[in-house]
């Protein structure tokens, strides 16, 4: 049988469990991954207290009072708080979701709080997203024409505004792509669920006149083809969109264009 064995600085521990709030008349218990890189310890998990009557209803709510109340080294990223900006993406009991639209009445028992797995840390629950990034990039998320300018506006259709239903409405926060086993082990080459959503958003835009090119960019083994139909990007979209579908049409239109 082989045995693995996680390098000694991997190794989650128990961290501190902070007091109690005085005359809190309900509380919320959350386990909240932390590390920092400064300190040379190991990842840990500690224990904090929310006083529920004091703060809103929302696990991004109980994190903000943790900072101003409890603990002001708690790091993460937040912004919008209305589910639009993406920020607060993480792991929260066990599933990827937005912080700040996960209600803790959702949660039974203790509110555990995790970066989004699989990806580097840079402190706490903030994730390395350079690479994330990088991939959006390079499927050129712009209009690209050939065509002049026109004098007040590129016009579509009805039908075919409708076409981007499903698709613009991603805020990149991740959440797909880090659920992703084949994004996991193929991060480097394989671009996930996110940017491969984002592509077609402009492949299938009428105004835009560069679909061969697109389409060429995304015929590789690793690009497109990695992505295995596991599904757990659709489950994981906080704004209900469906990547695995879209990925399934574009692996469908690159076919098509082959016949």
């Amino acid at each position: 049988m082989v045995e693995f064995t996680l390098p000694k600085n991997s190794k989650i521990t128990e961290g501190k469990t902070w007091p109690h709030p005085a005359k809190a008349r309900a509380e919320r218990e959350y386990r909240i991954y932390r590390w920092d890189p400064d300190d040379g310890r190991n990842p840990r998990i500690d224990t904090y207290h929310v006083d529920t009557g004091d703060c809103g209803p929302m696990v991004l709510d109980g994190l903000n009072w943790i900072k101003n109340n409890v603990d002001p080294t708690l790091t993460y990223r937040r912004s919008c708080r209305e589910g639009i900006c993406g920020s607060c993406s993480m792991n929260i009991d066990g599933t990827n979701t937005l912080a700040c639209t996960k209600a803790m009445s959702e949660i039974n028992g203790a509110v555990r709080v995790y970066p989004l797995p699989h990806m580097p840390v840079v402190k706490d629950l903030v994730p390395d997203l350079t690479n994330f990034y990088a991939q959006h990039a390079s499927i050129e998320p712009w209009l690209h024409t050939v065509s002049p300018t026109p004098e007040k506006e590129w016009k579509q259709s009805h039908e075919d505004r409708q076409k981007l239903d499903g698709l613009y409405e991603c805020i990149l926060c991740a959440c797909c792509s880090t659920s992703c086993p084949s994004y996991w082990w193929n991060s480097e080459r394989y671009l996930g669920p996110a940017a491969l959503l984002q592509a077609q958003r402009w492949i299938v835009d009428s105004r835009d006149e560069a679909t061969g090119e697109r389409l060429d960019n995304l015929e590789d083994p690793f690009r497109l083809y990695r992505c295995h139909t596991i599904l757990n990007c659709s489950k994981a979209c906080p704004k209900h969109l469906n990547p695995a579908k879209v990925i399934a049409d574009l692996k469908r239109t690159l076919v098509e264009r082959q016949v």
